[in-house]
């Protein structure tokens, strides 16, 4: 069962960060939330052996279908987005997978980005087609692109914004409402880079938020998890789907520690934004660097419509140089002493990555020649993704500059 969002619709985001989904333990007294390992449970009424057969039973049975302390975190996510209810998985490409296959059938239609996370990318590239559900790839960025994309058959219109390793936004709610008034069913959005912080895209009329819980949720570096939040009635069905029948759950110990990080989310995105200002303006001005994108500066291109949409420009940023990338990021490696030569993103500590173009383009996007020609345009031979932490930005710079 989704766990709802629960008495916290007037509270501030701060308020909800720490309190929703909490209570005070009835038995022990106990503040903090409670790490519930058990994997059974003993029920209060009989109830089937199926998961189909407890879906009027509100408590709790075998934790694949749903656990106490992974049910605190489902509502404390889906009241940070304003939905109705929120979804736990075990990973951020598990709960993609699991929304989309939980909605998705063979000859039905899907709409990605042309360039997104890697995981989405590979997912929507190379397994859904072998099940029979059609993909198109276009610029998001670019309405027309997607208005041109959709047929009959479409059924979701996947956007990732901020985009990652682009840094592109796309308008949630000039899209949402293109789709919705094509047909196309579903609208979701990886939020993973913006956070509900920045951006909350139900409130833009998308169906479906999606987070990477993993990383600025969690925010530490230490728990995996993914989730899906939006209305009740269809992440209840999901649930039986995704949940139960495809089985990627979120461990209870992993969804304590992302308790825990969720927490402080607001104060932690305040501290990544002040941060990452800083390192993008040095970052703009230094002889070695021929480009940043980050949508709080000025010079993206896209900036009027990150004030518009984020209410936080979020700690991502994507630079080029112009040394070549391989030899800076081998320098990286050995010289860096803060910022971390790493994949992943959103952590307490910075964390670097060099993204080659001719590499990123064999193994996941494989854009045709016009598309291959508008991503050298922006990313050139590849950028450096860098996530940027709570350190001190002045540190962080002279960490950079040593590399640069």
């Amino acid at each position: 069962m989704a766990r709802k969002a629960s008495g916290s619709a007037h509270w501030h985001t701060e308020t909800a960060a720490v309190h929703a989904g909490e209570f005070v333990d009835p038995a022990t007294r106990a503040s903090s939330p409670n790490l519930v390992m058990s994997v059974t449970f003993a029920p209060e009424a009989v109830t089937g052996f199926s998961a189909r057969d407890e879906r009027d039973y509100e408590g709790f049975v075998y934790s694949r279908v749903g656990s106490p302390t992974v049910a605190q975190l489902e509502a404390k996510l889906a009241a940070l987005e304003g939905g109705e209810a929120a979804l736990c998985f075990a990973s951020g490409v598990a709960a993609a997978h699991a929304l989309i296959c939980g909605r998705l059938g063979r000859g039905d239609h899907i709409i990605v980005p042309d360039a997104n996370y890697v995981g989405i990318a590979e997912l929507a590239r190379d397994t859904l087609p072998r099940f029979g559900i059609e993909v198109s790839c276009v610029d998001v960025s670019r309405p027309e692109e997607v208005a041109a994309a959709i047929r009959p058959a479409t059924r979701m219109l996947w956007l990732e914004t901020p985009a990652n390793p682009t840094m592109k936004l796309c308008d949630i709610a000039a899209l949402a409402q293109l789709a919705h008034d094509r047909g196309v069913r579903d609208v979701a959005v990886d939020s993973t880079y913006a956070t509900p912080v920045a951006t909350r895209p139900l409130s833009l009329g998308a169906d479906f938020v999606v987070h990477s819980l993993t990383k600025y949720i969690g925010g530490h570096g230490d728990a995996m998890g993914g989730a899906v939040i939006g209305r009740t009635a269809d992440l209840d069905a999901l649930n039986l789907e995704a949940t139960v029948h495809f089985g990627g759950v979120l461990s209870p110990f992993n969804a304590w520690l992302i308790l825990r990080g969720a927490a402080t989310l607001p104060i932690r995105m305040r501290a990544h934004e002040e941060a990452a200002l800083k390192v993008a303006r040095f970052l703009e001005e230094h002889e070695a660097v021929s480009r940043v994108f980050y949508p709080g500066l000025p010079s993206h291109p896209q900036h009027a419509l990150a004030k518009r949409q984020m209410r936080n420009f979020s700690g991502m940023m994507t630079f080029q140089t112009r040394r070549p990338g391989p030899e800076i990021a081998a320098a990286m490696v050995k010289k860096l002493e803060i910022i971390h030569y790493a994949v992943s993103l959103g952590h307490h500590r910075s964390l670097v990555y060099w993204i080659g173009t001719d590499g990123i383009q064999a193994s996941t996007f494989r854009h045709d020649a016009e598309q291959l020609r508008r991503y050298r345009d922006y990313a050139g031979d590849g950028v450096f993704r860098l996530s940027v932490g709570i350190e001190n930005p002045d540190d962080l710079i002279a960490d950079l500059s040593r590399v640069l």
